[in-house]
């Protein structure tokens, strides 16, 4: 099983890193129908099936690069959804033999909506609230399989830890730094779903006159529209949103490196240094590719790796609030036994030497 979750996850970061590649080459609404491409299982190629698509659809007529890249995305979807499926099966089938059961079940549940969103997405037309659920489904789906992927192997062991003194802050610090990425990474998924990703293009905050632009009542509401794809919202709004997103990474960032510096001046910085060092690495990584979608105009093999990125930074979080979690149970674990341990022994002694 745990080979099985393993593959999971790199499904589902495959999943993550393909949706992205098709909402920023607007091929959201390539194929106007759900599940399938205009009636097809497949994209239609030969003439006879264009024409007939482009009938059947008149207001969408077929864009086959967008339709394959729409496609390909649900069809790696839909196989993440089998291997989900398979896991929440093996899980309540070997149950007994101590295997989680409630986190494969969340996750059948998660991706059972997933698939939902999905379909959202389409009929809804972009709607962005929709859009930014479905990219929130899926970070969620893949921190909850990596949860998993920890969980199987470490069942039942714990180490023992040296001198524990604030581990529960500690434990505090890590839950809230998923929370605030999370926020970030939603915060970046509403931009992203409305269009706003270039509506400031100077640096560090906007073009000048970004003051009197400011509308954040009509930036987090939907307006009506038809059809939400390019975006229903003006320029100021889009530019609020811009704005709140990196006045959201800044926070991510400086709480980011807090905990960090947390985490290596605990007393278990020796267990949690590893994952500290790689969440770093992600951090730099994300505020670079984030300032070259500005600097550079949004190109497409950048602002693919910011959503890549965003998914192993909060995998890195993910990892590390596991590790405190076992540090806290091992601590729990042991301060419990020495008293015992010691009567035990001593009388052990006592009874060998008469």
């Amino acid at each position: 099983m745990k080979k099985l979750v393993l593959f999971s996850l790199f499904l589902a970061a495959v999943v993550i890193v393909l949706g992205a590649y098709t909402r920023l080459t607007d091929a959201g609404l390539g194929c106007p129908d759900w599940p399938g491409c205009y009636g097809h299982l497949t994209v239609p190629t030969s003439e006879a099936k264009i024409d007939a698509a482009n009938q059947a659809f008149p207001h969408r007529p077929v864009e086959t690069h967008k339709a394959w890249n729409e496609m390909i995305h649900r069809y790696f979807a839909g196989a993440l959804g089998l291997c989900i499926l398979a896991i929440a099966t093996l899980a309540v089938i070997k149950r007994k033999e101590g295997t989680p059961v409630k986190l494969p079940l969340l996750l059948l549940a998660l991706v059972t909506f997933q698939a939902v969103l999905g379909m959202w997405t389409v009929t809804l037309n972009l709607l962005p609230v929709v859009v930014m659920g479905h990219l929130l489904g899926g970070f969620s789906v893949i921190a909850c399989l990596y949860l998993l992927y920890l969980r199987l192997p470490t069942s039942g062991e714990h180490r023992r830890v040296t001198q524990p003194k604030g581990l529960r802050q500690l434990g505090f610090a890590s839950a809230l730094a998923v929370m605030i990425l999370v926020a970030q990474i939603a915060l970046g998924g509403w931009t992203s779903a409305n269009y706003a990703a270039l509506a400031c293009t100077d640096m560090p905050i906007c073009e000048d006159g970004w003051q009197q632009r400011l509308d954040f009542s009509g930036a987090y509401t939907i307006p009506e529209a038809d059809n939400y794809e390019y975006g229903a919202h003006d320029y100021g709004q889009r530019m609020t949103m811009h704005i709140v997103h990196r006045a959201g990474a800044l926070v991510t960032c400086a709480y980011l490196l807090f905990f960090a510096i947390l985490c290596l001046r605990h007393s278990a910085s020796g267990q949690l240094k590893k994952g500290v060092g790689v969440m770093l690495t992600a951090l730099c990584a994300q505020v670079a590719l984030g300032v070259s979608n500005v600097v550079l105009s949004l190109p497409l093999f950048v602002a693919v790796a910011h959503n890549a990125v965003a998914a192993i930074l909060l995998l890195c979080l993910v990892g590390l609030t596991w590790k405190v979690h076992t540090l806290q149970a091992s601590h729990r674990l042991f301060s419990s036994r020495p008293s015992s341990s010691y009567s035990l022994n001593a009388g052990r002694l006592r009874g060998h030497y008469g």
